[in-house]
């Protein structure tokens, strides 16, 4: 029997839901692993890189299933567990280190979505906000450089400034709530959509789009799909959100069906970052009608209720289908010696 080694963050008391939702996600893929017949075993993942190296030889890997999204330095610390597994020579699962570190920090991302003629909102760090004439006055979105699952977002997500100054004090007062880095991203007024994809034989596969449905009455520039409306079950915020795979098809420019051009734009984000496995691209799409990527999830969450979990079953694929096709992808990475062990 093949081994499969979760290598996976341990949540410590007092750990915050997104981070205890690690665990869920472990348990759901271990179980998975061993109804494809797969003897399993865990590793726990710490920035004693050493030590971490030792754990994983001691559990002779055929294949290690990464499930880390950080470590004691957070989200900017996400693609030591790939670099660390490719210095090994380990087959792992997911985004390899450069493809990590490109989508996880935020500002990077945009960059390479820039370069690749990818369309993605304005935004503004406070580097630039410091040149001559900068103009800043509009609606914003202030987000965490490094860390995911919407950290430090609140009901106060998106405000309005009206010059460069006081878009700089913003972003200072902001930053001890988001892993001490952040950025203002221009707020795009209109609707939010979830893209996943799989990797298959043939390449990436688009899963069903889904739609993020902002249910009742949002004050303008709340439209933000923020922590409590993503962890916080008893919040309003959260009870007025739901993902939807029906919905109105208008919107995309120059005739092209909405979903046609959000999945050419995901598509495009999976060659542009080089990811593997599986993925999630986020969008928001205003009144002209242009998909504009928000966010590029490489190894998004696999819990039950997550986002990819929903597409998977909107697509008809069972979670073990998805398991043994993440396995394969990085059983077949390009660079990977071909006397690699096959699961």
């Amino acid at each position: 029997m093949k081994r499969a080694v979760l290598l996976q963050n341990r949540p410590g008391p007092g750990a915050s839901a997104d981070d205890r939702d690690t665990l869920v996600q472990a348990a759901v893929v271990r179980k998975a692993l061993r109804t494809l017949g797969l003897d399993t075993a865990s590793v726990p993942f710490t920035l004693n890189l050493p030590e971490t190296a030792s754990a994983l030889r001691g559990a002779a890997p055929d294949v290690v299933f990464n499930l880390v999204e950080g470590g004691e330095g957070g989200g900017r610390c996400i693609h030591y567990a790939p670099a660390l597994l490719e210095d090994m020579g380990l087959t792992f699962t997911g985004a390899g280190s450069s493809a990590m570190a490109l989508s996880s920090n935020k500002l990077f991302a945009k960059a390479v979505l820039r370069a690749a003629g990818i369309p993605t909102p304005d935004w503004h760090a406070l580097p630039g906000l410091g040149a001559p004439r900068a103009e800043a006055a509009g609606r914003y979105i202030v987000k965490s450089v490094w860390e995911h699952a919407s950290i430090g977002l609140g009901d106060d997500a998106a405000p309005q400034v009206d010059c460069a100054g006081e878009l700089c004090a913003l972003l200072r007062a902001r930053a001890p709530r988001m892993g001490g880095e952040c950025f203002a991203e221009r707020y795009v007024e209109g609707r939010e959509f979830n893209v996943a994809l799989l990797d298959g034989p043939d390449g990436p596969q688009v899963l069903p789009v889904a739609e993020m449905v902002f249910d009742g009455h949002w004050a303008e520039g709340t439209r933000v799909l923020g922590y409590a409306a993503k962890w916080e079950e008893g919040s309003q915020a959260y009870r007025a959100t739901r993902r939807s795979f029906d919905f109105d098809q208008d919107g995309a420019q120059g005739g092209v069906p909405l979903a046609e051009a959000l999945a050419r734009a995901a598509l495009a984000c999976w060659h542009a970052f080089g990811l593997c496995g599986y993925a999630r691209v986020d969008f928001r799409v205003g009144a002209d009608g242009v998909p504009m990527v928000i966010d590029v999830n490489a190894n998004p969450c696999l819990s039950p209720d997550g986002g990819f979990r929903a597409a998977l079953r909107r697509a008809g694929l069972g979670f073990e289908e998805a398991v043994m096709r993440i396995l394969q992808a990085g059983l077949s990475r390009p660079g990977f010696p071909l006397s690699r062990k096959a699961v």
